[in-house]
């Protein structure tokens, strides 16, 4: 019986200490060989993404063998508005201020959008993306080639609060809320692709003493206890647990492991204005509507998490980020 090739990943992200999470945890499967890393602001800004990506690839052994493309510094319509960066939560090297010595490589000299069009082009039906921050980077590569979604194997998006409060407002989730606009054109551009946020991945934690258990365990699992000390501190100033959210690497498990979770159908739109800037409202409706309203267009019907089995989850991350 012949092992099946791995699948190829692109992971497009901001890190961060989650973001790190799903990165190593990608590193650490067989089932997926990573093709590159696209940056994008969010946790951090841009060219901090982009170093934090290097200085993990550098970790892994992969630097040599994976790409990273530095992405866009600003949302579709920013305007003169300085973008929302979560130092607050990851800390101002988004890993928790651990002061890690710069790294050895340097970025590609392509863009993130044009280096994702360009692997989907050279691997068609192949390349499945991993969208872990704000979706700038995703709908300037929908915008080089409308017809991009045909020609990746999948999208698998990280965002939203479908029937949840938001973790940035009561009605926006980090991802979504960086630039609604790319969200809104993303999920409107194709069916071919899936998209969790807050409903499930709130659902999945690593207490302090797990978290703590981590440290010797493995390659990376002391880096990722260092640097996630941070992080839990403002998950037990800001959300009452002695406990992280393990958002990015739960979306990494999505792409290995979808059975793991329960997917709904559904056309989803995002609200770009007003006080519900960035929220996410899915249509799983078999009705039409009547009137004049944002609905009237045909809009792809894609999958959205709305259950999970947290349990096996939460178990896969810790073993794949305390493999040898």
């Amino acid at each position: 019986m012949t092992t099946p090739e791995p699948r190829l990943l692109i992971l497009d992200t901001d890190p961060g200490v989650d973001d790190a999470m799903a990165i190593l945890l990608a590193a650490n499967s067989p089932e997926v060989r990573l093709l590159g890393l696209t940056t994008v602001y969010g946790n951090v800004p841009t060219a901090l993404a982009t170093a934090n990506a290097l200085r993990l690839l550098e970790m892994a052994g992969l630097e040599q063998d994976v790409v990273v493309a530095q992405g866009a510094a600003r949302s579709l319509k920013a305007g003169t508005d300085m973008e929302r960066i979560a130092d607050f939560v990851h800390g101002a090297d988004g890993f928790g201020d651990i002061s890690l010595p710069p790294p050895k490589g340097a970025a590609a000299d392509c863009s993130a959008a044009e280096f994702i069009v360009r692997a989907c082009r050279q691997h068609p039906g192949r390349v499945t993306i991993l969208a872990l921050a704000p979706l700038t980077n995703i709908a300037q590569a929908l915008m080089l080639d409308p017809q991009l979604g045909e020609k990746w194997e999948s999208l698998v998006i990280l965002g939203g609060a479908f029937f949840v409060n938001g973790n940035v407002n009561p009605a926006a989730e980090a991802n979504i809320f960086g630039d609604p606009d790319a969200a809104d054109l993303v999920l409107g551009s194709t069916s071919n692709l899936r998209i969790l946020g807050l409903d499930v991945t709130t659902q999945c934690k690593m207490s302090g003493q797990e978290i703590e258990e981590l440290k010797g365990r493995g390659r990376y699992g002391t880096f990722v206890r260092d640097i996630s000390q941070f992080y839990l501190g403002f998950h037990r100033e800001w959300h009452d647990i002695d406990a992280i959210y393990l958002h990015d690497p739960t979306a990494m498990v999505a792409v290995l492991w979808p059975e793991l979770f329960t997917w709904q159908r559904g056309a989803v739109r995002v609200a770009t204005d007003g006080v519900t800037r960035g929220h996410t409202v899915m249509d799983a409706s078999p009705k039409g509507f009547h009137g004049d309203h944002g609905w009237a267009a045909p809009r792809p019907r894609v999958e959205v998490a709305l259950g999970i089995d947290s349990s096996a989850v939460v178990t896969l991350i810790r073993e794949r980020l305390t493999a040898a």
